[in-house]
């Protein structure tokens, strides 16, 4: 069973998308859900060519870990559990999609102590940005996430343009350019910062020194252990895609907590705040680094669920 939904977002989420309604599917089976939240953008299938791999093969990643999500909530929901009990999550970063001053006030407010910030869109502006927040807010920490979108040159050339003090809070720049571990490791060199690998994170990723895991799309437990070897940092992140999705990003972060103590940090598991409200969006609550988990069993939702209208796949 599937419940498609189209949820509306309160700006651009990053450099390298232009729209502003993204589109998914719930699945339900035999009692478990799971969220099927594609981004073509980033490399994954349609929405429609995952719901045909959905009913057939199976063999897309977001598929399969959707399928994952589902297995794992109807086990909690049988015997009548909520997969959160005993469950510590970590605290979050504030995820922003573009420089707004007014948004950096709130999450300050809101007690975020990090800032992840989309960049690639207009670097001047954002270089500007960055070195006035850092000034206004000094015990703030940065991360910086281009998704690909600029060049080697472009990136040194922004992040050498910073002021020192501004480099100085800047936790890590996540995908400053497609990887390679010969351009990765001299865009270290350059710059002395310290670079994190999402799109191309594989237990190969050695240039990196924060590995980001997006449950969603990536299998925890084998990307932490290659970052044990390389001795780097992990954060896990939602896939700014539905709250049950972003539930089950939070779940595996705690669980991945728990099999490797000390190994995941802050983490990026709030970011509903990015879209319109809706029923599913209240459930978790207001914006801050500390998640709440929605009620109810397995991942929670169960009146929202309830509420869908459902229809059989084919």
């Amino acid at each position: 069973m599937i419940a498609r939904y189209r949820m509306k977002t309160r700006g651009f989420l990053n450099a390298i998308s232009n729209r502003r309604e993204f589109e998914g599917a719930l699945i339900e089976v035999d009692g478990g859900f799971g969220c099927i939240h594609p981004w073509p953008e980033l490399g994954d299938p349609t929405l429609e060519k995952c719901l045909v791999d959905l009913a057939g093969p199976r063999r897309w990643p977001i598929v399969r870990r959707a399928l994952r999500c589902a297995e794992f909530d109807r086990a909690a929901r049988v015997f009548d559990e909520s997969l959160f009990e005993e469950m510590e999550v970590p605290k979050s970063h504030a995820t922003l999609a573009k420089g707004d001053a007014a948004e950096i006030a709130l999450a300050v407010e809101a007690g975020f102590t990090v800032v992840k910030l989309k960049c690639g869109r207009d670097l001047a502006a954002e270089a500007k940005f960055l070195d006035d927040m850092a000034a206004e807010y000094p015990t703030l920490k940065w991360r910086l996430d281009f998704n690909e979108s600029a060049s080697p040159q472009q990136a040194v050339e922004f992040l050498m343009g910073l002021l020192e003090k501004t480099r100085t809070v800047i936790d890590f720049v996540e995908d400053p350019c497609p990887y390679s571990e010969m351009v990765w490791s001299e865009l270290r060199r350059k710059t002395q910062l310290k670079l994190a690998v999402d799109r191309e994170a594989t237990p190969l990723s050695a240039a990196a020194q924060v590995m980001v895991i997006k449950p969603a799309v990536d299998e925890p437990f084998l990307l932490a252990e290659a970052a044990m070897s390389y001795q780097q940092r992990v954060v896990l992140t939602s896939y700014m895609d539905h709250p049950l999705g972003q539930a089950f990003a939070a779940w595996e972060a705690a669980r991945l907590g728990l099999q490797f103590p000390g190994l995941v940090g802050v983490c990026g598991l709030q970011t509903h705040h990015l879209f319109a409200p809706n029923d599913f969006t209240e459930a978790l609550g207001p914006w801050s680094p500390k998640f709440k988990a929605p009620a109810g069993r397995g991942l929670g939702f169960d009146d929202q669920l309830d509420a869908l209208p459902w229809t059989r796949l084919y």
